[in-house]
């Protein structure tokens, strides 16, 4: 009988080779891969000026005082629509936070036909020429950016929101405490 050796050089270099590819694969095990980071959370929320679908104005430094949530939607973007019936109920799960649909460059009719036969349980603002969503750096839509009470962006999220992460965003919100003051 023959006794098979292992070639200590050959098992080196095999783990040489194969451990930064096994680091590279679990160092993005418990990530989120739909958390995009923006270079926004943390800082003030850039303030707009802008009107509901009924020409009543809104500005973001009038919700001072209240966690507020904007999310950037559209009636062409399917994922839109499947976050929608969440967001509907929000509201009311959420009394004490401010929710508020950003449309994004699509028509006012085709936003009004859509809510009108889907629901509006928040105020959805209009934004012309896209320059609010410009502002905080929207590249897609949905995109939902989480203020707090103090009007910094606690955190953003990219794609149709889960209740375990609207629940998740909101919670955080509502813990911020006030930015440091600097000296």
């Amino acid at each position: 009988m023959s006794r098979s050796r292992v070639n200590v050089w050959v098992l080196v270099v095999g783990l040489l080779i194969t451990a930064p590819f096994v680091y590279v694969l679990a160092s993005g095990f418990g990530k989120d891969p739909h958390a995009v980071p923006s270079v926004l959370e943390g800082k003030p929320a850039p303030d707009f000026s802008l009107v509901d679908m009924d020409g009543n104005p809104v500005a973001l430094s009038s919700l001072a005082g209240s966690p507020v949530v904007l999310n950037f939607w559209s009636t062409w973007c399917q994922p839109c629509k499947i976050e929608h019936p969440l967001l509907q109920q929000a509201p009311a799960v959420f009394p004490d936070v401010k929710f508020y649909g950003i449309i994004y460059a699509d028509q006012t009719p085709a936003v009004r036909r859509f809510l009108d036969q889907s629901g509006q349980r928040y105020p959805h603002l209009v934004d012309p020429g896209g320059r609010t969503a410009l502002d905080y750096g929207v590249a897609g839509v949905p995109e939902t950016f989480f203020i707090d009470r103090y009007g910094q962006i606690v955190a953003k999220h990219v794609g149709p929101l889960s209740p375990d992460s609207l629940r998740y965003a909101v919670d955080l919100t509502r813990a911020s405490a006030p930015p440091k003051s600097t000296p």
